[in-house]
């Protein structure tokens, strides 16, 4: 499922208010990855029909793994549930209820059908990633997800720079599902001068994901030759402007709907001084440094009664790995109620 939900969010697909982000995985009797779809906009296949058309007769008697309960109507596309029966899938498990009272009955008629069906499997991932898009829809521009490590006092950086690594593995390797989520990884040049990121999704094996984000950088100066960021794993586009709304701008007319904000403490704070910060990622490292650099830039806040608390939406505790202590993450929505 987390797969497919990673289908869902792969770049590109138009922002239409009426279609959702959906992926698919189709999986054999033994749970190996037969076929994959996911919707890529309007009036294209579905996420299950793309996924069938690819499995082709090794769809009979698979599972189909989907981030929506199939469809059970014929608008620009016939219904999925048809398209599953058809094919002879035995089993077909499903992450949120269709709420559409036009696309809904799907499970009703997969049952009728004599399929196995499952529903509720990481029903709040989601619904999550259908908040982002409706919300990108609203403001017409990305949704934008700041993440960053911390250590307990506040800093991201050591006196003399270094900052690899503050959080542990089980971070890191979190921090690489959330960039699989987003289409966009948004940095300044001088994040880019200073650690010459590379920007890319990679695995537990450390191998690149299929499936890259988009590469941005924005700011005005050249970008060395030599940058990891201007490899060939993944496309990059330099926007030469320390504005973030004409960053965004420029990213949702390339039709950019997630942004993840991996930049140093002045690009976030000028995004939150903006109020473009959708959600916030916190990784805290049981770690005291005492000195370094601070993990925001200076907000403009002179005293604690003007301080921004976000607002708290999870909090979890990511156990350590080889022996290393756990970090937190705390998952924050800094916007106005």
């Amino acid at each position: 499922m987390r797969r497919a939900l990673a289908l869902a969010a792969t770049p590109g697909v138009p922002m239409v208010a009426d279609t959702r982000r959906v992926g698919c995985v189709l999986l054999d009797a033994e749970g190996r990855t037969v076929a994959e779809g996911h919707h890529r906009g309007p009036g294209t296949p579905h996420a299950e029909a793309a996924a069938l058309a690819r499995a082709g007769e090794a769809a009979r008697g698979a599972t189909a793994v989907v981030t929506l309960e199939p469809c059970h109507h014929t608008g620009r596309t016939g219904p999925c549930t048809e398209a599953l029966v058809a094919a002879g899938v035995r089993r077909v498990v499903f992450a949120e209820t269709d709420a559409n009272p036009v696309a809904a009955g799907g499970r009703a008629r997969l049952e009728a059908a004599g399929i196995e069906v499952e529903a509720g499997l990481l029903v709040d991932e989601a619904a999550a990633l259908a908040a982002v898009y409706r919300r990108a829809q609203q403001q017409q521009r990305p949704y934008v997800t700041w993440k960053l490590a911390a250590t307990l006092d506040g800093r991201s950086a050591a006196a003399d720079g270094t900052s690899r690594w503050i959080s542990g593995r089980a971070s890191r390797r979190d921090a690489h599902r959330l960039r699989a989520a987003c289409d966009t990884m948004l940095v300044g040049t001088g994040t880019v001068l200073e650690d010459d990121p590379r920007l890319t999704v990679r695995d537990e094996q450390d191998r690149p994901a299929p499936v890259q984000p988009l590469r941005a950088v924005m700011g005005l100066r050249d970008l060395p030759v030599g940058a990891r960021v201007l490899d060939d794993e993944a496309d990059t586009v330099h926007l030469r402007t320390r504005d973030p709304r004409s960053a965004l701008a420029e990213l949702w007319v390339r039709d950019r709907q997630r942004v993840l904000l991996e930049g140093g403490p002045t690009l976030a704070a000028a995004f939150l001084a903006d109020g473009l910060v959708d959600e916030i990622v916190c990784y805290v490292a049981p770690v005291l440094l005492g000195a370094g650099r601070a993990a925001v830039g200076d907000l403009g806040i002179p005293t604690i009664s003007r301080a921004l608390r976000p607002r708290v939406t999870d909090v979890t505790v990511l156990p350590g790995l080889d022996g290393e202590q756990p970090d937190v993450r705390l998952t924050l929505d800094p916007r106005e109620t």
